[in-house]
C-alpha cells in the first residue's frame, strides 16, 4: 500500500511555545511516515494583503528599513490588520495602499493567494493589482516613519530585480502573478524597454 504523502506528518498535539502582539510560535508533537514521532515548530501570523499599484505601465513601490535582515527593502505595499486580528482581503489591501502611499484604487482585482516561507510559517497572502489611482497624503504608522514611497517604470523595475535591488520573496512572488495574468484578463502591461543604466 502506498502512503498517504498528502498528510506526510500528522499532528499529534499543539502548544504555543511563545507569542506577542505579532505572532505565535507553535510547538506541534508530530508522527512521520514511518510512524516516528518528533517536534514541528513554526510561526503562526495571520494573513496580509500585497497590493501592486499600477499607473502608466508602472508601479507604487515603498521602502523601509527590514530589520530582521538589517537592510532597506523596497517591495509592493503589503500588510495586515494590527496585532493578531484578521480581517476581508480586499478591505485590508484598499487600508494599506492608503496609509503606506495615500493612493486610493479606483478598481482592485484579486490575482489569487500565495503562501510566505511554507516550511516555517503559516502565513499567507492575498495578491491585488490597484488600477485608476487618486492620490491624497499618506498615513503611516509609528513603525513605518523611514518609509519612501516613489514610482517606477516596468522597465526600471525589472532592472531592479535584475540587479538584486528588489529581493522581498513577496513582491517576486506577486510580480509573477501579474505577469501570468495580465494577458488573460486585461491587466495593463506594456512592452517594458530595457531601462537607461
Amino acid at each position: 500500500m502506498e502512503p498517504d504523502v498528502q498528510h506526510a506528518i500528522r499532528q499529534i498535539s499543539t502548544k504555543v511555545a511563545y507569542e506577542s502582539p505579532y505572532m505565535r510560535l507553535r510547538e506541534d508533537r508530530i508522527a512521520r511516515l514511518d510512524g516516528r514521532e518528533g517536534v514541528y515548530s513554526y510561526v503562526d501570523k495571520p494573513d496580509f494583503a500585497l497590493v501592486i499599484a499600477v499607473e502608466n505601465d508602472g508601479f507604487h513601490l515603498v521602502e523601509q528599513y527590514r530589520y530582521p535582515v538589517r537592510a532597506r527593502s523596497w517591495e509592493f505595499v503589503q500588510g495586515a490588520l494590527p496585532g493578531l486580528a484578521t480581517g476581508d482581503p480586499e478591505t485590508v489591501a484598499r487600508q494599506e495602499l492608503q496609509e503606506e502611499t495615500g493612493i486610493t484604487a479606483g478598481a482592485m482585482r484579486h490575482l489569487g493567494r500565495l503562501n510566505c516561507a511554507t516550511g516555517m510559517s503559516s502565513q499567507g497572502f492575498d495578491v491585488f493589482v490597484a488600477s485608476r489611482l487618486t492620490h491624497g497624503e499618506a498615513m503611516p504608522e509609528a513603525e513605518e516613519q523611514d518609509l519612501r514611497r516613489q514610482w517606477f517604470s516596468r522597465a526600471e523595475f525589472e532592472r531592479m530585480i535584475r540587479d538584486g535591488v528588489v529581493t522581498d520573496a513577496s513582491t517576486l512572488a506577486a510580480y509573477t502573478l501579474f505577469l501570468l495574468h495580465a494577458p488573460l484578463v486585461g491587466l495593463p502591461l506594456g512592452s517594458a524597454r530595457p531601462a537607461p543604466k
